[in-house]
Protein backbone atom coordinates (compact mmCIF):
# COMPACT_ATOMS: atom_id res chain seq x y z
CA UNK A 1 0.00 0.00 0.00
CA UNK A 2 1.73 3.53 -0.72
CA UNK A 3 2.01 6.14 1.61
CA UNK A 4 -0.70 7.74 -0.09
CA UNK A 5 -3.47 5.53 0.20
CA UNK A 6 -2.60 5.02 3.58
CA UNK A 7 -3.50 8.08 4.44
CA UNK A 8 -6.67 8.75 2.60
CA UNK A 9 -7.68 6.00 4.46
CA UNK A 10 -8.49 3.34 1.19
CA UNK A 11 -7.43 0.56 1.51
CA UNK A 12 -7.43 -2.54 -1.85
CA UNK A 13 -10.48 -5.13 -1.29
CA UNK A 14 -9.55 -8.64 -0.66
CA UNK A 15 -13.16 -9.86 -2.15
CA UNK A 16 -15.75 -7.48 -4.31
CA UNK A 17 -18.72 -9.27 -6.07
CA UNK A 18 -21.95 -7.51 -8.12
CA UNK A 19 -24.45 -9.72 -7.31
CA UNK A 20 -27.79 -9.27 -9.52
CA UNK A 21 -30.55 -10.96 -9.92
CA UNK A 22 -31.11 -13.75 -12.67
CA UNK A 23 -33.79 -13.20 -15.80
CA UNK A 24 -34.08 -15.82 -18.49
CA UNK A 25 -35.66 -13.78 -21.21
CA UNK A 26 -33.43 -10.67 -22.34
CA UNK A 27 -34.03 -7.44 -24.38
CA UNK A 28 -34.66 -9.15 -27.34
CA UNK A 29 -36.26 -12.50 -26.60
CA UNK A 30 -38.97 -10.26 -25.06
CA UNK A 31 -39.10 -7.79 -28.22
CA UNK A 32 -39.70 -11.31 -30.21
CA UNK A 33 -42.83 -12.24 -27.98
CA UNK A 34 -44.07 -9.06 -28.01
CA UNK A 35 -44.24 -9.29 -31.78
CA UNK A 36 -45.21 -12.56 -31.81
CA UNK A 37 -48.24 -12.19 -29.10
CA UNK A 38 -49.14 -8.77 -30.77
CA UNK A 39 -49.57 -10.28 -34.35
CA UNK A 40 -51.41 -13.36 -32.80
CA UNK A 41 -53.99 -11.15 -31.19
CA UNK A 42 -54.09 -9.22 -34.16
CA UNK A 43 -55.16 -11.70 -35.69
CA UNK A 44 -58.13 -13.00 -33.49
CA UNK A 45 -59.23 -9.51 -33.14
CA UNK A 46 -59.67 -9.24 -36.43
CA UNK A 47 -61.54 -12.34 -36.91
CA UNK A 48 -63.58 -11.76 -33.31
CA UNK A 49 -64.61 -8.35 -34.83
CA UNK A 50 -65.79 -9.92 -38.50
CA UNK A 51 -67.86 -12.31 -36.81
CA UNK A 52 -69.54 -9.73 -35.25
CA UNK A 53 -68.33 -10.00 -31.45
CA UNK A 54 -66.53 -6.97 -31.27
CA UNK A 55 -66.74 -6.60 -27.68
CA UNK A 56 -64.47 -9.63 -27.21
CA UNK A 57 -61.66 -7.61 -28.79
CA UNK A 58 -61.41 -5.76 -26.02
CA UNK A 59 -60.16 -8.40 -23.62
CA UNK A 60 -57.11 -8.91 -26.09
CA UNK A 61 -56.00 -5.59 -25.91
CA UNK A 62 -56.70 -5.76 -21.83
CA UNK A 63 -54.62 -9.53 -22.03
CA UNK A 64 -51.50 -7.91 -23.99
CA UNK A 65 -51.51 -5.03 -21.73
CA UNK A 66 -51.28 -7.39 -18.89
CA UNK A 67 -48.53 -9.04 -20.11
CA UNK A 68 -46.83 -6.28 -20.93
CA UNK A 69 -47.38 -4.74 -17.47
CA UNK A 70 -45.94 -7.72 -16.30
CA UNK A 71 -42.53 -8.03 -17.90
CA UNK A 72 -41.99 -4.21 -17.15
CA UNK A 73 -42.18 -5.10 -13.37
CA UNK A 74 -39.95 -8.29 -13.68
CA UNK A 75 -37.63 -6.18 -15.84
CA UNK A 76 -37.69 -3.30 -13.14
CA UNK A 77 -37.52 -5.44 -10.12
CA UNK A 78 -34.52 -6.88 -12.28
CA UNK A 79 -32.24 -3.55 -11.43
CA UNK A 80 -31.85 -4.17 -7.79
CA UNK A 81 -28.29 -5.23 -6.82
CA UNK A 82 -26.16 -6.16 -4.21
CA UNK A 83 -22.41 -4.84 -4.01
CA UNK A 84 -20.22 -6.85 -1.29
CA UNK A 85 -16.61 -6.02 -0.66
CA UNK A 86 -14.44 -7.04 2.19
CA UNK A 87 -10.43 -5.71 3.18
CA UNK A 88 -9.04 -5.61 6.04
CA UNK A 89 -10.53 -3.56 7.61
CA UNK A 90 -14.46 -3.49 6.47
CA UNK A 91 -17.32 -5.77 5.53
CA UNK A 92 -19.22 -3.40 3.08
CA UNK A 93 -22.67 -4.62 1.67
CA UNK A 94 -24.18 -1.71 -0.36
CA UNK A 95 -28.11 -2.70 -1.72
CA UNK A 96 -29.46 -1.02 -4.43
CA UNK A 97 -33.37 -1.18 -4.86
CA UNK A 98 -34.72 -1.47 -8.01
CA UNK A 99 -35.59 2.79 -7.85
CA UNK A 100 -32.28 3.52 -7.00
CA UNK A 101 -32.16 3.99 -3.56
CA UNK A 102 -29.32 2.96 -1.89
CA UNK A 103 -28.08 1.14 1.22
CA UNK A 104 -25.29 0.64 2.88
CA UNK A 105 -24.28 -2.01 5.92
CA UNK A 106 -20.55 -1.80 6.95
CA UNK A 107 -19.56 -4.12 9.24
CA UNK A 108 -16.07 -5.13 11.28
CA UNK A 109 -14.89 -8.40 8.96
CA UNK A 110 -13.06 -9.47 12.54
CA UNK A 111 -16.49 -9.46 14.06
CA UNK A 112 -18.51 -10.23 11.22
CA UNK A 113 -20.18 -13.57 10.72
CA UNK A 114 -21.66 -15.07 7.85
CA UNK A 115 -24.50 -17.34 8.23
CA UNK A 116 -26.45 -19.42 5.75
CA UNK A 117 -29.48 -21.40 6.58
CA UNK A 118 -30.00 -24.59 4.46
CA UNK A 119 -32.57 -26.64 3.44
CA UNK A 120 -31.77 -30.55 3.15
CA UNK A 121 -33.69 -30.92 -0.46
CA UNK A 122 -32.93 -27.17 -2.12
CA UNK A 123 -29.65 -26.05 -0.48
CA UNK A 124 -28.89 -22.68 0.63
CA UNK A 125 -32.18 -20.80 1.44
CA UNK A 126 -31.03 -17.43 3.28
CA UNK A 127 -27.72 -15.86 4.01
CA UNK A 128 -27.05 -13.06 6.22
CA UNK A 129 -24.15 -11.36 8.26
CA UNK A 130 -24.52 -10.75 11.65
CA UNK A 131 -22.02 -8.20 13.79
CA UNK A 132 -22.41 -6.11 16.40
CA UNK A 133 -25.99 -6.38 17.36
CA UNK A 134 -26.84 -5.80 13.98
CA UNK A 135 -27.84 -8.31 10.67
CA UNK A 136 -28.50 -7.98 7.17
CA UNK A 137 -29.76 -10.38 4.26
CA UNK A 138 -27.64 -11.18 1.35
CA UNK A 139 -28.61 -12.30 -1.95
CA UNK A 140 -32.40 -13.03 -1.50
CA UNK A 141 -32.98 -13.34 -5.33
CA UNK A 142 -29.92 -15.55 -6.17
CA UNK A 143 -31.07 -18.89 -7.34
CA UNK A 144 -29.48 -22.06 -5.08
CA UNK A 145 -25.88 -22.71 -7.50
CA UNK A 146 -25.29 -19.14 -7.03
CA UNK A 147 -25.95 -19.00 -3.43
CA UNK A 148 -23.68 -21.75 -2.80
CA UNK A 149 -20.89 -20.32 -5.01
CA UNK A 150 -20.98 -17.02 -3.23
CA UNK A 151 -21.46 -18.54 0.20
CA UNK A 152 -18.29 -20.53 -0.45
CA UNK A 153 -16.67 -17.37 -1.93
CA UNK A 154 -17.19 -14.80 1.14
CA UNK A 155 -16.67 -17.62 3.29
CA UNK A 156 -13.00 -18.00 1.96
CA UNK A 157 -12.32 -14.04 1.50
CA UNK A 158 -13.73 -13.45 6.02
CA UNK A 159 -11.26 -16.34 6.54
CA UNK A 160 -8.68 -14.78 4.52
CA UNK A 161 -9.06 -11.39 6.40
CA UNK A 162 -8.57 -12.88 9.70
CA UNK A 163 -6.24 -14.59 9.27
CA UNK A 164 -3.91 -11.80 8.23
CA UNK A 165 -5.58 -9.36 10.90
Amino acid sequence: MTESNAESGFEQPVFAAELTPYRSLGRTGFCILAVVTGVALCLNVVFFIVSGAWPIAMFFGLDFALLYGAFWLNYRSARAREIVTVSRKLLSIRKFSPSGRVVEHCFDPFWARFRVRRHEEIGITAMYVTGEGRRTDIGSFLNPDDRESFAAALTGALATVKRRI
